[in-house]
């Protein structure tokens, strides 16, 4: 399959053959031929399946069509609304990209920036607009913004607006947008309440899918440090020393808590940055910029911020904290594994998050391998007791190790010191795979 058979348009062709990108992924080949017809599409594609493009090509080449005569200002003609904003600069960068051929104009608004630049944009006119659910309400409600025109709407990781509640909002949004419209709603997961959503707004859509139901891409492998609680930033530092020039993104469950680890970090003397909703939007694109550029190594972030992070073949998501909400887990590991690569998900885990973790491999319907680091054997044993999870365990699980008694130094292994992550006096330390003790 090639991007040609697709239908696409010659100017969107020469644009991804700029690009280097050969060949469409799953989502794209399924979902590309529906969006051209028009029809309204109800797609379930996780995160690094290529699903930006699956609803920006098509947007772009048929808004391209029927461009009519420019001379006049332009209307929004096509939405796409996202929950986040680094979510909405990221889909904003692409569709800018894929239509560099064509002439369209797009823009982003999306808070925690001034206003009067982003109505200054919309004055001139643009094509394509990609927003956030509560700065497009405040254009909406400030008469600087016309949705009469829109043709095309995307709902952009609509679970990821539902949990952040914005459903009040969309629907706003979409009693200021014309009925007769193309809708596309793409989501990492088909929970019920999405189903609700596309049978409410959409219009007999196409269900097409990329991956099994929640699930996690099959490039990334799974691993479980268990660790008590007061251990867990020693284990953090003693993972990442490993390969400190190894790109890692860090997830943590507070806003306080990412920028606690980002001062242990530094102290350390590793390149970190925290990324959450208390950073100012500056701050925020300075330091996703400064990890996509490698200025940053170790990227702190909380799930909400997450939304949007893009990178080429990550290698390694570390889940300091687990989520409290299991699908959240697919989201954070599909920041890795992306587009056929291979990565790591390693979840550091202590017994007071046994819950989370029985929710997280009934969710993905197998059970994660866990392996305990010498040094860093809990005191306190993971509780995995409820029904077990359906299909086979993935990886090699270590068999448990008798643990020292209390107050015993931690025991030297072929890997060196164990707090310590160096090798004994006379022996080499054999180097070890990312993340394994």
């Amino acid at each position: 399959m090639s991007f040609e058979s697709l239908g696409l348009s010659s100017p969107l062709l020469r644009a991804l053959s700029d690009l280097s990108y050969t060949q469409p992924t799953p989502i794209q080949t399924q979902a590309i031929p529906h969006a051209l017809l028009g029809t309204d599409i109800l797609a379930g594609a996780q995160t690094g399946t290529g699903k930006t493009a699956a609803f920006a090509l098509p947007m772009l080449q048929r808004l391209a069509a029927n461009a009519g005569d420019r001379s006049g200002i332009r209307r929004v003609r096509g939405l796409v609304l996202t929950p986040t904003r680094e979510l909405a600069a990221q889909v904003q960068e692409s569709i800018r990209e894929y239509g560099r051929h064509l002439g369209l104009r797009s823009t982003t608004v999306f808070g925690g920036v001034g206003m009067q630049p982003q109505v200054e944009a919309l004055r001139r006119g643009v094509d394509i607009l990609v927003a956030t659910p509560g700065r497009l309400l405040d254009h909406l409600g400030q008469r600087t913004l016309d949705l009469s025109n829109v043709e095309i709407l995307v709902l952009d990781e609509a679970d990821r607006m539902l949990d952040m509640g914005f459903l009040p909002a969309i629907r706003r949004v979409l009693s200021a947008v014309p009925r007769a419209r193309q809708t596309l709603l793409f989501s990492a997961t088909f929970a019920d309440e999405i189903k609700a959503l596309a049978q409410q707004f959409l219009r007999n859509p196409v269900e097409v899918q990329a991956e099994a139901k929640n699930s996690a891409a099959h490039t990334v492998e799974h691993r479980v440090h268990p660790v008590d609680a007061s251990r867990k930033r020693d284990l953090l530092l003693h993972v990442l020393a490993q390969d400190s020039r190894r790109q890692t993104l860090v997830f943590s469950r507070t806003k306080h808590g990412a920028d606690k680890l980002v001062q242990i970090l530094e102290s350390a003397g590793h390149k970190a940055a925290a990324i959450h909703g208390n950073k100012s939007q500056g701050a925020r694109t300075r330091a996703l910029a400064d990890f996509k550029s490698g200025r940053v190594v170790t990227l702190v972030a909380t799930d909400i911020a997450a939304r949007g992070i893009d990178i080429e073949q990550l290698p390694a998501v570390i889940n300091f904290d687990l989520p409290m909400v299991a699908e959240d887990y697919v989201h954070r590991i599909g920041r890795t594994g992306r587009n056929g690569s291979t990565g790591f998900a390693i979840s550091l885990v202590s017994q007071e998050e046994s819950g989370q973790l029985r929710d997280i491999q009934k969710l993905l319907q197998r059970e994660i391998p866990r392996h305990e680091i010498e040094g860093f054997v809990p005191t306190l044993p993971l509780k995995m007791t409820g029904p077990a999870p359906k299909g086979p365990a993935r990886g090699n699980q270590r068999p448990p190790q008798p643990r020292p008694p209390r107050g015993a130094p931690p025991r030297n292994t072929t890997h060196g010191h164990a707090s310590r992550g160096r090798a004994p006096a006379g022996k080499p330390a054999a180097r070890p795979r990312f993340g394994q003790g």
